[in-house]
């Protein structure tokens, strides 16, 4: 067995998470190494979000071409493809190259602790290593959950699967409504793909409200995409070219035959396996999740976890945000959490976003409010990019004007919420949106508008 050279700092994944937690450590002057099983930038580079993001994009140019008639006979879905693993090789290989520059280590194998300061990292060619160190942080991500009814496999996908399809397929069932069946499902509907999803619950994106969601709901019927909510699976047959499903929908019998059937009912946290948390008394709760303090630390104080295997949701941005809080931590520093303006994110189209309270939130809570929204329709560069549908609704607080959340439905929404969570994070004021100029004409005009809305409602309050 190597004895490897000991370091400050061990980072377990290098996911967005982990790789963010590697740089800030080693800039930080903390001596750092990253341990990662499969490929560096971990699940969101390489199966996630950005490969996903780049078949969303795909999927959107082959519609618009198809709309003006300029998709060419015998399309193959391998072009579509390769544009994907392009993008995903180059951001991996700008993963390793940061990694690279700021020193770090990179430990190819599978990490399994066996101490409270010591990890062995298991590798088929490399053998087995040993690393010590002074601190560690805990990256491991999560995988898809996987369902009694509809076990992966064979015609059964998860995301994984879904996004390498060699073929665009003829038909396709997803199971579960969330971000990621609604983003995979559109964006197959987009390629050609007849698209029916079935969602457990009374509406699709959970989690949103109702009026946020009605536009997306409106387009992927648009797209061709039938819609079934309430729709309880209980089982599936696979056949040879198509796999039949059967689900309960308002108790009565149901089945549906396809080519695929993807499931996208939630992830799991990586914190169970080889990797021994639970042997060296690292914390978990019910759910599988490492529990940690505001600086992300674990009930071993020199242990921090991040990303999705801690309370939250499963973002990659959230899991950036927190590894600079502990690397940040580990080197003395008084960084801790803080969510409230976190964004939330469904590229969907028209995309869906938010940030902080929103208007049911404050409701439950009991806290007065001022509404403000403004709609795409009447925007110039909305109406250029033929982009109209949708609208940004800002939730400030009746007397202080103190900006508490904003969710958007609508063209570029997934850029335009960063304007409205830095707006939450720094304490402004809706005065402060409502007066801050913003160039002509742009999307960001709508944010504005919604704004002065809020204002002119706070005004005449204070009028009466």
């Amino acid at each position: 067995m190597k004895q490897l050279e000991p370091v400050d700092v061990l980072v377990i994944g290098s996911g967005p998470g982990g790789y963010a937690a590697a740089l800030r450590s080693s800039q930080l002057g903390l001596s750092t190494a990253i341990v990662e099983r499969h490929q560096i930038g971990g699940v969101c580079t390489h199966v996630g979000c950005i490969p996903s993001k780049a078949l969303i994009a795909e999927a959107e140019r082959f519609a618009l071409r198809r709309q003006w008639g300029a998709v060419q006979e015998g399309y193959s879905f391998s072009e579509a493809q390769a544009f994907k693993q392009g993008v995903v090789n180059k951001q991996s290989g700008g993963v390793r190259f940061l990694l690279k520059t700021a020193r770090v280590t990179v430990l190819e194998g599978e990490a399994s602790l066996v101490g409270p300061h010591t990890a062995a990292i298991h590798h088929a060619e490399t053998g087995l290593q040993r690393i010590s160190f002074q601190h560690l942080i805990l990256a491991t991500g999560s995988r898809p959950i996987e369902i009694r009814a509809l076990p992966f496999g064979g015609r059964i996908l998860s995301s994984t699967e879904a996004l390498s399809l060699p073929e665009i397929p003829d038909s396709l069932v997803v199971v579960g409504g969330g971000y990621i069946g609604v983003e995979l499902g559109q964006m197959y509907a987009r390629f050609g793909t007849k698209v029916t999803i079935l969602e457990g619950g009374g509406q699709l994106l959970p989690g949103f409200e109702g009026e946020l969601t009605a536009p997306v709901v409106r387009q992927l019927k648009e797209d061709g995409i039938t819609v079934i909510t309430g729709a309880k699976v209980t089982g599936a047959h696979q056949h040879t070219n198509s796999i039949e499903l059967y689900y309960q929908h308002q108790n009565e019998p149901c089945d549906i035959q396809a080519e695929y059937a993807l499931v996208t009912v939630g992830r799991q946290p990586n914190t169970d396996g080889t990797l021994g948390l639970e042997s060296i008394g690292v914390a978990l709760s019910a759910r599988g999740l490492v529990v940690t303090d505001e600086q992300c630390r674990t009930s071993i104080p020199h242990i921090y976890a991040i990303g999705d295997i801690i309370q939250g949701p499963a973002l990659a941005h959230k899991a950036s945000y927190e590894a600079r809080v502990a690397a940040e931590a580990i080197a003395g520093k008084r960084s801790v959490i803080d969510y409230k303006a976190l964004p939330l994110v469904v590229f969907s189209s028209p995309e869906l976003a938010s940030a902080g309270l929103s208007e049911t939130d404050c409701r439950q809570q009991s806290i007065p409010v001022a509404v403000g929204k403004s709609v795409f329709s009447i925007n110039g560069r909305a109406l250029a990019l033929k982009e109209t549908e949708g609208f940004v609704k800002i939730v400030a607080h009746a007397a202080t004007g103190l900006i508490l959340g904003a969710q958007i439905v609508g063209a570029e929404a997934s850029s335009l919420i960063s304007e409205l969570s830095l707006a939450i994070e720094m304490g402004a004021t809706i005065e402060d949106l409502a007066m801050t100029i913003h160039p002509h004409p742009t999307l960001g005009e709508v944010i504005m508008e919604a704004a002065g809305h809020a204002r002119r409602k706070i005004e005449m309050q204070i009028q009466r």
